[in-house]
């Protein structure tokens, strides 16, 4: 999804380059100091997104260094670097920090977009640098043997498409129910949106469901002739796989053509509170799946507010922000990057992680739910184990939300993903991938 560039102004580049989040002296060495390159896209179309998810992962980042003392004694350094959502200024951020900044280390880089976690699949391979995409990242890449340095963490798209199927049939009555429906998926035209082609094809196939596939060519503003489509089709249920204002555009098209909204699920990325409130009445009934839940009723939520918010040094200057899906969101990202830290610790020591023990970290990392409640998580967060062999998790899962008119309700608890239903295509998909460049897959060993 590679949109408009326009060049910052020199005055707001200066007052995004760097944020830190202990003390100034800390942007003169950053010897004894983690590095996190934020990948941050507060310009361009899709800012209203990252805005608090940048809040909630620098909140979090803030607390651990300011009230926790680091992780396990060693501080974070935060480096901004605009990408403006595009794959070039991605590229650049990569190059700048992919190597440390002043003295940090850098044991990972989070790429905040789909399309520029593709893009640097062959460069991290050739760089040795772990590329981590919570939720957005590359299916194929599960097989860490072939992919040992992309790490699709807690979510992707594959696993949606088989929960988005799961919550239906349980709507319809069982999984023998979904034959003769008809399932449309409206997807944003761009490598993100035609992630689920395959998998619902593969599941079509497999329950007897009709898979409808309508594309809406980037940025999704005009939707009439895609909604009278699915009219035609009798669609039973439509799957929202938009990105900014394509997901509002297509609620209140929905509405328009006489469509119900509690017949259409958003992805993980049509499923925010800017999402389904500018579509306003339309919206009520709308629902969306959430690997991000929002709400304020988490004890890692509470302790933000108290310790972060509270004391004027959140990074959020719309405070109704706080608790939102992609403040939740941002905060949950941070605990997969501080949580891998300390995986790698308790191996190398308590000083910042090199790449190769970044990469041992994020495939060693066991998030059970004993350390969800040590976080105050429940129910913020599933588990999370990750292997050689599996760079997404061992359990994938998600809920599903329904929008009220004002805010999200929680319709289900926990849906997870059958892991094995996919597993060999992956795997195949991967042996594939590894002819055609020449890699040797890794033995898992430990």
């Amino acid at each position: 999804m590679s949109l408009l560039t326009k060049t910052m102004s020199l005055a707001a580049a200066a007052a995004m380059a760097v944020t830190l989040l202990s003390s100034a002296s800390f942007a003169e060495d950053g010897t004894g100091q983690q590095l996190y390159p934020l990948f941050t896209y507060r310009t361009g179309p899709y800012a209203p997104s990252f805005i608090p998810f940048g809040a909630g992962n620098i909140d979090y980042l803030r607390y651990i260094n300011e009230v926790e003392g680091g992780v396990d004694g060693v501080k974070i350094l935060v480096q901004e670097c605009e990408t403006a959502y595009t794959i070039e200024r991605g590229i650049e951020c990569y190059e700048r920090y992919k190597n440390g900044y002043n003295g940090a280390l850098t044991a990972a880089i989070y790429p905040h977009s789909s399309g520029l976690d593709v893009a640097l699949t062959d460069k991290a391979r050739i760089d040795k640098i772990p590329i981590v995409s919570p939720g957005g990242g590359q299916n194929i890449a599960t097989d860490g043997r072939v992919f040992p340095y992309q790490y699709p963490l807690v979510f992707d798209y594959w696993s949606e498409a088989q929960i988005i199927v799961d919550y239906i049939a349980q709507q319809a009555g069982g999984y023998d129910k979904l034959k003769g429906l008809k399932i449309a998926t409206l997807y944003h035209d761009s490598g993100y949106g035609r992630d689920t082609i395959e998998p619902l094809g593969i599941l079509s196939k497999k329950y007897g469901f009709e898979d409808i596939q309508i594309p809406v060519p980037h940025p999704g503003e005009q939707q009439q002739t895609q909604w009278q489509q699915i009219r035609r089709a009798n669609a039973d249920w439509v799957f929202l796989r938009g990105w900014g204002v394509m997901t509002p555009v297509a609620i209140k098209t929905a509405a328009r053509v006489g469509f119900p909204a509690n017949r259409i699920i958003g992805d993980i990325w049509s499923g925010s509170e800017d999402d389904a409130r500018p579509a306003g009445a339309a919206a009520n009934g709308y629902l969306a799946v959430s690997v991000f839940p929002p709400g304020t009723d988490y004890g890692i939520l509470k302790t933000l507010k108290a310790d972060i918010l509270d004391k004027g040094k959140s990074d959020l200057k719309d405070n109704s922000k706080f608790g939102t899906v992609y403040y939740n969101y941002g905060v949950i990202e941070a605990i997969t990057f501080v949580e891998a830290l300390r995986t790698g610790h308790k191996k190398f020591g308590n000083r910042p992680l090199t790449a190769a023990e970044g990469q041992w970290a994020l495939e060693h990392l066991d998030i059970d739910q004993k350390r969800i409640a040590e976080l105050g998580a429940e129910g913020l967060i599933s588990p999370l184990k990750t292997s050689i062999d599996n760079h997404k998790g061992e359990t994938i899962a998600a809920k599903i939300i329904q929008w009220n008119g004002q805010s999200w309700d929680t319709r289900t608890d926990w849906i997870k993903a059958d892991a094995s239903l996919f597993a060999d295509v992956i795997k195949a998909k991967a042996a594939a991938y590894a002819k055609e460049k020449g890699i040797e897959p890794r033995v898992a060993t430990n």
